[in-house]
């Protein structure tokens, strides 16, 4: 497939979507500008927009520009986000609808589930609408205006939503630097990962084909500024962090992540000095906050050295009143990398370990040595860090017990003598069943999918197998969580946790941290998670659904 002739005026539009700095569009129109500096290039940021002027601002904006490449980049399609959003808290309707004893509860969350069922479509809808819209009225300028559609909901959703994309569109799945590179040339598109809507089919497992890798220079924030009209709308509030990406893929196997498909297995590291030249420009404009946006800051123990350098070049730079911020593999700290992140301003740091139990953290693939991340825990304290973590948890994962459960409470507690308690927070998730993840390949070894289902289906019948929360344990968890949001909501996570040792109490650490080949759960536990509906006050241990 080639390309229709060069383009010669690229508008980026990133679609609406919560205000997070738009880092993708960013640095797709910086490399763009180095590929091509003749090249006409607008920046046209939706999310900064109130709602009821998305329609009118576009029109204004293609009026003035007259583009004959539209690229749109849409980053959000939460369905089974686990907090609160614009369409309220998915998981919290959820649960209320699926398990609540009380029947106005359980109406309470029929209700909000439809107002979510309906914002989520409203928003999808609306979306593709803008999309239509937009390579619509370009086209009254230059009949032969194209449209590239891309990001990270792209990228996930791309088989589906080629169906709703105007003819011609094309799809861009995960990176869209070197496609757009060819498509401005001129030159065969084919071999990128893409498609357009009409023409071609997504080869099969397009999105496991391995980016192209692009060497990555500091972002040229003059040149942004120049031609993004919205970017003093980031620097307004100095307590927001501002996107930096020091490098991209991850090489790990989780069975329910999609980043290291999307970005692929191979990690390529920017190079230090160009990171702290793009985080100098953006400190020289009053911006204190930076987050680092990789997947995972330290990947493997083997990018150690390379975190070390940026650390220290941020050091040499002389910006030491800076905070950062990242998710980090805690299982990767060295005493002198923790020294260094305490040294540049290191103050709030994420860990998805899923589980406290090694067992399941060595069935989800994850490659985590738990005692591991304890000890290096202990070192980060060590070396001064007096400031928040979060500690993501997903319960109910696959061979979930209550066995398990204990284990997960007891490494929590352990987490909480080391930082502090007000100083770790658990952030309590439930999988949400992601396209081309091992994941789903289990869900449809075992039939809880069938290889024909709609992922963005928000249907109550589908919704309920994506938001992964399985029985024997998925009534347990709903009521865990329902008394946990009735309690405090405010502090939902923590309550999560202090009701499942009340409940079932807490393991030995030492349990925690050991994998033995061979584990059953102790045959009373097996008989009340097959469904025993006597237990416990506050209600049965699994309900009686």
């Amino acid at each position: 497939m080639t390309s229709s002739p060069i383009v010669n005026r690229v508008l980026y539009v990133r679609l609406p979507c919560n205000p997070i700095f738009p880092i993708g569009v960013v640095y797709l129109a910086d490399f763009v500008r180095k590929q091509f500096p003749a090249l006409e290039q607008r920046i046209f940021d939706l999310g900064a927009v109130p709602p009821l002027d998305f329609s009118r601002a576009l029109d204004t904006c293609i009026d003035e520009f007259q583009p004959t490449l539209l690229v749109f980049s849409w980053r959000d399609i939460q369905i089974y986000a686990p907090v609160g959003g614009r369409g309220g808290n998915p998981l919290q309707n959820a649960f209320e609808f699926y398990y609540a004893q009380n029947l106005a509860v359980k109406l309470r969350g029929a209700l909000g589930g439809l107002r979510l069922a309906a914002s989520y479509y409203t928003e999808l809808w609306r979306n593709l609408g803008l999309i239509k819209r937009g390579l619509k009225r370009a086209r009254k300028y230059h009949p032969e205006a194209r449209a590239i559609v891309g990001g990270g909901a792209v990228s996930v959703f791309y088989e589906q939503l080629g169906r709703s994309l105007p003819q011609g569109t094309i799809v861009s799945v995960g990176e869209g630097e070197a496609l757009l590179a060819k498509l401005l040339r001129g030159e065969d598109i084919h071999s990128e990962r893409c498609y357009v809507v009409g023409e071609t089919q997504p080869r099969k497992d397009t999105i496991h084909e391995a980016p192209t890798p692009i060497e990555k220079t500091a972002c040229d924030y003059n040149y942004i500024e120049s031609i993004w009209p919205e970017f003093d709308y980031y620097l307004q509030d100095r307590d927001f962090y501002l996107g930096v990406q020091t490098k991209r893929g991850c090489p790990h196997n989780c069975c329910y992540c999609i980043y290291t498909v999307i970005e692929g297995k191979q990690v390529r590291i920017n190079p230090a000095s160009e990171v702290v030249a793009e985080m100098q420009q953006l400190y020289d404009r009053g911006i204190r906050n930076f987050w680092f946006t990789d997947a995972q800051f330290i990947p493997a123990r083997r990018f150690i050295n390379d975190a070390i350098e940026l650390l220290q070049k941020i050091i040499d730079a002389g910006m030491d009143d800076i905070h950062w911020a990242a998710y980090i593999r805690a299982d990767n700290l060295t005493p002198e990398l923790c020294d260094l992140m305490v040294k540049t301003g290191m103050n709030y740091f994420e860990i998805g370990i899923t589980s406290g139990s090694q067992k399941l953290v060595r069935k989800m693939r994850m490659g985590y040595n738990l005692r591991v991340v304890l000890e290096n825990c202990r070192d980060l304290k060590a070396a001064g860090f007096n400031d928040l973590v979060s500690v993501n948890y997903s319960f109910n994962v696959i061979d979930e017990t209550f066995d398990t459960i204990r284990q997960t409470i007891a490494y929590h507690r352990e987490l909480e003598r080391i930082f502090g308690a007000d100083k770790v927070e658990p952030a309590i998730f439930f999988i949400g069943l992601q396209p081309h993840t091992h994941l789903e390949e289990y869900a449809f070894e075992e039939g809880i999918i069938s290889p024909d289902y709609d992922p963005m289906s928000l249907m109550p019948w589908t919704a309920r197998k994506l938001l992964w929360n399985p029985e024997p344990l998925g009534t347990f968890f709903g009521e865990i969580c329902l008394e946990a949001w009735q309690r405090n909501s405010d502090d939902f996570g923590r309550e999560v946790m202090q009701i499942l040792e009340e409940r079932l109490g807490c393991a030995e650490l030492s349990e925690a941290l050991s994998a033995p080949m061979n584990s059953p759960s102790k045959p009373e536990e097996k008989q009340a998670i097959g469904g025993s509906a006597s237990g416990k006050s506050s209600g049965a241990l699994i309900g009686g659904r």
